[in-house]
């Protein structure tokens, strides 16, 4: 088999483990998506704790109570305003303490980046099938969203640690040479995966990882390739040319020297 055969042996085995990488990421999503339905059909109070609708929260800048008992005080309606502090004692003295309520809720965001994660992780090591496998980026991915989150919940509140965070930052160097360019995706999706989770949208999270995953499988499968694939199959390519070359060469010295 010569190199040219070699590379397309490759790149249609390339194919084959894409497209099994994405029917099984397609039985991963269901299987969560039940289960996730069960946990929130049979366990009290589980979607309201789920990170959800963080986005909302910030674009209204506060909660629809806190206008109710404005516009109670305002209007002086002594009934309502009774109802909303008689709800608000209630839920006060049958709640679970604030700091509590925050740590569940970072875990569970946490938990979450953890699960969306680890298609990214399979998919980044399906498209690297034949082509240098990084090790360290692929453990990044499932661990930095996560970092992200906590980041994102301790200083979202405060903007002395946000800036305090920022140049802490800008003091740390990384220095890390990146064997593809695409590989640099993966990272700026577990980022946008941990910010997600840090403002409480898991749903933001979900979306971006379901996409990228599908987009990723299709143009890997369906385009040119990496660039590092396209490195590996020139170098195939090089290494041909060069050994037909010593061939040619020692052909030549064979019909020139002489029988004895």
């Amino acid at each position: 088999m010569n190199e040219n055969q070699q590379i397309a042996a490759s790149i249609a085995n390339q194919k084959r483990v894409l497209l099994r990488m994405g029917t099984r990421i397609t039985a991963y999503y269901v299987v969560l998506a039940a289960a996730l339905a069960l946990a929130v059909a049979f366990v009290p109070n589980f979607a309201e704790q789920l990170p959800l609708g963080g986005v909302g929260d910030i674009a209204d800048y506060g909660t629809s109570s806190v206008y109710d008992l404005e516009e109670a005080l305002l209007s002086a309606d002594d009934e309502e305003l009774e109802e909303i502090v008689t709800e608000t004692t209630r839920a006060r003295l049958l709640g679970t303490p604030v700091w509590l309520r925050g740590a569940i809720g970072l875990l569970i965001a946490m938990v979450s980046t953890l699960l969306l994660m680890l298609p990214v992780s399979w998919v980044y090591r399906a498209i690297h099938t034949d082509t240098a496998y990084d090790h360290s980026i692929d453990v990044t991915t499932l661990v930095l969203p996560a970092v992200v989150a906590g980041i994102v919940t301790m200083v979202q509140h405060s903007l002395a640690l946000a800036f305090s965070l920022a140049g802490i930052v800008a003091g740390v160097r990384f220095r890390r040479a990146l064997n593809d360019t695409f590989d640099t995706l993966f990272i700026l999706s577990s980022i946008g995966v941990g910010i997600a989770a840090g403002i409480k949208s898991i749903e933001i999270a979900v979306v971006l990882t379901v996409f990228f995953n599908y987009a990723a499988l299709g143009v890997c499968g369906f385009g040119d390739g990496l660039e590092s694939q396209h490195a590996m199959r020139k170098k195939m390519l090089r290494k041909s040319k060069k050994m037909d070359r010593l061939h040619e060469l020692q052909r030549d010295s064979d019909r020139l020297t002489p029988n004895p």
